[in-house]
């Protein structure tokens, strides 16, 4: 989902001004106690700082976990059509500092104006299906069960919940969580990535604007530390995480030891296959728009082409051609249409990537390792690269790159294609191209990815569905959003009553039958 990459850490130099300090948000204010640990955050276009965040210490994510603590008896009681309208009302904020967000967003991911806009919209479906809570939310009742018995269900709040996000999607993926956990009357605490942290400040800020009490959205920034802080803290009845496989596979082990209620999702290697039938042009750029945008750091990129037949030659030309016209440039730039990675590690990774691609036999069809952005030559540029001719044991096949290169797979039939699919760990998402009826509905139908694309190459669901892969792409029973959502924030309590008659007494020893 999201790379964890540990982020650098400096003492800013005596040349250089200091810079601005990042805090967390506790109990409906800016938290900034002073902290022995920070971390610099980057401009990724410039290569330069343009901040310092505070990285908590458990003391600090404990204040926040007490916030949330104190807070959560008043919020589960306030009635359910109040807990909506705060929604409503965080919505209009959204939408009108939706500017001021996607320029934070772009400062620190590096992502251009135009994908944090998109981000944020999509953000908003979660926090629009949250003021319809008030219908996903009924019970159910069954009447006249038995004599004079009735049945009936509801869905109530767990308490203090947790959501550690990653760097990729500052806003939407904590929008994946806040919203619903929320309006489902839990509080919260939010611990978003050390990398670009000033966007969770905003929509915390935002949900004060909005109504939302104190105490009952908090953010704590930090890394590891924190993170297990928010694990091992007793108060925590729930956590969702998103980011790496292994980071997610660890969280989810210890959380459910911890009797945790915990959804984590993972790393993904989606694949988009197409048919000699498909339409060349639409498969190519989707296949461009689906593998670069975002430099390749979305959870649902597609990383491998699968093409089938003998459409490879000339689809890979295509598909050459759109990413050679590409514009590499800073979110600032009027134009720019993919920008830098998050950090010099992640560039440097992706590099190392290509080397080892080219190593081991791949063809470079287009190498993004020599890109230079004038006026921008500190920042943490790769290009769109391209290799062809992959083998499935090929480390760049095997691994979760997360940047901008897309390895195209050759293969004879449909059949080898779902094959190659469903061998993979990952079943993240996974896309045809195809003029076929028949086709689509078989790999639909055949393939194992959580999300599944018919001439869409990142099928990722609208906020009425759920979001969520297969195998190494999830840890847990329930996806995120969604219905799954609203049961993952909720626990189901069943009544069973009866209000009898005079005539409805004496000692009954056996098992009710009637």
């Amino acid at each position: 989902m999201g790379r964890q990459d540990t982020a650098a850490s400096a003492t800013p130099t005596a040349d250089r001004a200091p810079l601005a300090q990042i805090g967390h948000w506790i109990d409906g204010a800016p938290f900034a106690r002073e902290s022995a640990r920070s971390a610099e955050v980057f401009d990724p276009a410039r290569g330069a700082p343009s901040g310092r965040v505070l990285l908590a210490d458990a003391g600090t994510v404990g204040l926040a976990v007490q916030a949330a603590a104190r807070a959560f008896p008043s919020w589960r009681e306030t009635p359910l059509p109040r807990r909506a309208r705060a929604m409503f009302s965080f919505r209009e904020a959204l939408i009108a500092r939706t500017e001021e967000l996607a320029g934070a967003i772009a400062g620190e991911h590096g992502k251009t104006l135009d994908d944090a806009r998109g981000e944020i919209q999509r953000g908003l479906e979660m926090v629009e299906l949250a003021c319809g809570a008030s219908s996903i939310l009924k019970g159910e009742h069954s009447e006249q069960v038995a004599g004079g018995v009735d049945v009936y269900s509801v869905r109530q709040p767990l308490g203090v919940c947790a959501g550690v996000t990653p760097f990729n999607f500052p806003a939407m993926v904590p929008l994946w969580m806040i919203p619903i956990a929320l309006v489902c009357g839990n509080t919260f605490v939010l611990k978003p990535s050390e990398r670009d942290p000033s966007a969770s400040l905003l929509l915390a800020e935002m949900a004060a604007q909005a109504g939302v009490p104190p105490g009952v959205l908090n953010v704590v920034q930090g890394d590891a530390l924190a993170v297990d802080a928010l694990l091992d803290h007793p108060d925590v009845e729930a956590i969702s995480f998103v980011g790496s496989t292994p980071i997610a596979r660890q969280i989810y082990a210890k959380a459910a030891r911890a009797g945790k209620r915990v959804q984590a999702l993972g790393g993904a290697k989606n694949h988009m296959v197409v048919l000699p039938d498909a339409d060349l042009a639409q498969a190519a750029d989707a296949a461009v728009s689906a593998a670069f945008g975002s430099a390749g750091q979305r959870c649902m990129a597609v990383s491998v082409l699968v093409a089938v037949g003998e459409i490879a030659d000339e689809l890979v030309r295509a598909v050459a051609q759109r990413a050679a016209a590409l514009r590499v440039g800073p979110a600032c730039e009027q134009g720019s249409e993919m920008g830098p990675l998050i950090s010099p590690q992640a560039a440097q990774r992706v590099r190392d990537c290509i080397e080892r691609g080219v190593a081991a036999g791949a063809t470079l069809v287009a190498d993004g390792r020599q890109v230079c952005v004038p006026g921008f030559e500190h920042g943490f540029f790769v290009g769109p690269t391209i290799f062809d001719h992959v083998r499935q044991d090929m480390e760049i096949y095997e691994q979760e790159v997360f940047g901008p290169l897309l390895s195209v797979i050759r293969v004879g039939t449909l059949d080898q294609a779902i094959e190659l699919i469903n061998r993979n760990p990952y079943g993240n998402g996974a896309a045809i191209f195809t003029a076929g009826g028949g086709a689509a509905r078989r790999f639909q139908h055949e393939v194992k990815a959580g999300m599944v694309g018919i001439n869409v190459a990142i099928p990722v669901p609208v906020g009425f569905y759920s979001f969520g892969g297969f195998g190494d792409s999830l840890f847990g029973d329930t996806h995120v959003y969604g219905p799954e959502g609203f049961r993952f924030y909720t626990r189901g309590k069943v009544s069973t009553s009866r209000w009898p008659s005079r005539e409805q007494t004496g000692v009954r020893l056996a098992f009710p039958n009637d």
